[in-house]
């Protein structure tokens, strides 16, 4: 199977997007019932105007911790994609391409596989804590 960026776009939104489409569901179910949308059933506004100005913002702080650590599983995603043959082609630079390129001189030299294995390890915890970090800088407001 011949890897290319539309096998790899293909197969990261068929796998990533359900799960991303039932979180904005029960999102809005849950705050379809809070008592601002009430209020402003009360002063006339419709359901656009509610849709669209009432649930987005207040579905922001979950959407954005969601948002960073889905960034991060498919980083994962990619890599082992790549480890496997199954990412982008071989002349383009990835780290799952690049771990799989260093295991085979794993016995000899650690370097290349280690480095590639910390930097995806050091992204992914980044984003945990940029997630966390912007959860706690929506409930403030």
């Amino acid at each position: 199977m011949p890897g290319g960026i539309l096998v790899v776009f293909v197969s990261v939104v068929f796998v990533k997007a359900p799960t991303m489409f039932r979180i904005v569901r029960g999102l809005t179910l849950q705050l379809r019932t809070r008592d601002y949308v009430a209020a402003a059933q009360t002063r006339g506004e419709g359901p656009w105007y509610i849709m669209l100005w009432e649930i987005p913002p207040n579905t922001r702080g979950p959407l954005i911790v969601d948002c960073c650590l889905r960034i991060g599983y498919t980083t994962i995603l990619l890599g082992t994609l790549g480890f496997f043959g199954f990412g982008l082609l071989p002349e383009s630079p990835g780290w799952g391409t690049t771990i799989n390129d260093g295991r085979r001189l794993l016995s000899i030299y650690q370097h290349p596989a280690l480095v590639s294995a910390v930097s995806l390890l050091s992204l992914m915890l980044g984003l945990i804590l940029l997630a966390d970090g912007l959860h706690e800088g929506s409930l403030k407001d």
